[in-house]
């Protein structure tokens, strides 16, 4: 575990300040806002190492970007989100975990691995969306 600097904990507040998941710039830039002398390559540590140790999920976004939240659940688990509003729901998927064992099983894996996030639209900008 690292020692806990005050630029990690301004990373780990920023990061609980945001509903959802937020590029390491976008956080950056936030800090930087509200006074932080904070470097851009402190927040990538600092979220780096806050997602090894399951304080934050880390996930690429449909663009290829990485992006960090809080984490509310500790252990493995997935996430339904908003492309829109960035709404974030984890979700236990009992049926992609035996999935992926027997799929890597079939191919003779072993110590298996996934990373399983689903982007879609939320109810609510979905509505938004038929309404126009």
């Amino acid at each position: 575990m690292k020692r806990n600097t005050w630029q990690r904990e301004a990373v780990r507040e920023a990061l609980a300040s945001n509903e959802g998941f937020v590029s390491a710039q976008s956080l950056h830039t936030g800090l930087r806002e509200h006074g932080s002398t904070i470097g851009l390559a402190t927040v990538y540590r600092a979220l780096a190492d806050l997602a090894a140790e399951g304080e934050a999920d880390s996930l690429q976004s449909p663009e290829g970007e990485a992006i960090y939240r809080a984490c509310s659940t500790t252990g493995h688990h997935h996430h339904l989100i908003c492309r829109r509003c960035g709404l974030t729901v984890e979700i236990g998927a009992d049926d992609v975990e035996q999935w992926a064992q027997r799929v890597a099983s079939e191919h003779g894996f072993t110590d298996a691995r996934h990373v399983v996030d689903v982007f879609g639209l939320c109810a609510k900008c979905s509505q938004a969306s038929t309404a126009r």
